[in-house]
C-alpha cells in the first residue's frame, strides 16, 4: 500500500499536462496502481478516461481527488466508508480544498517559471 515512512513526505507538484497514465498518478500519489483502480470501485467521484484498451487517463482534478482520498486515508485515519461520507457530505469544502491545491500548484509552476527566466 504505502510505506509508512512516507506519509508525511510531501508529494511532488503536479504536472501542467492535460492527461496522466496510471503509472503517473500513481507516482505523484504514492500510492500502487492497483489501489488506484480498487479507489475507482469505492469513489464515484474518481472516474478517470478509458480509452483503447481499457487504459486509464486521469486529468488534474483526479489527481487533486486521489491525494485528497490518500490524505484522509493514509493521513487522517479515515475508512473507506467514512472517506466516501466525507467526500459527498463537503462538497463546498471539497471544491475549497480543490482551489487551494490549484492555487498552491499554480504558485509552484510560476515560481519555477520565474526561477528559469532569471
Amino acid at each position: 500500500m504505502l510505506d509508512p515512512n512516507s506519509s508525511n513526505v510531501e508529494l511532488p507538484p503536479i504536472p501542467g499536462k492535460r492527461y496522466f497514465t496510471i503509472g503517473e498518478v500513481s507516482e505523484l500519489c504514492q500510492v500502487k496502481p492497483h489501489v488506484l483502480r480498487y479507489w475507482e470501485q469505492e469513489f464515484p467521484q474518481l472516474k478517470p478516461v478509458k480509452r483503447r484498451g481499457n487504459r486509464r487517463y486521469y486529468q488534474r482534478h483526479d489527481v487533486i481527488m486521489i491525494r485528497q482520498i490518500r490524505s484522509l486515508l493514509y493521513e487522517q485515519g479515515f475508512t473507506i466508508h467514512g472517506a466516501r461520507q466525507k467526500l459527498e457530505g463537503e462538497d463546498a469544502q471539497q471544491d475549497k480544498t480543490q482551489t487551494q491545491q490549484l492555487i498552491r500548484q499554480l504558485v509552484t509552476e510560476l515560481e519555477e517559471v520565474a526561477r528559469i527566466l532569471r
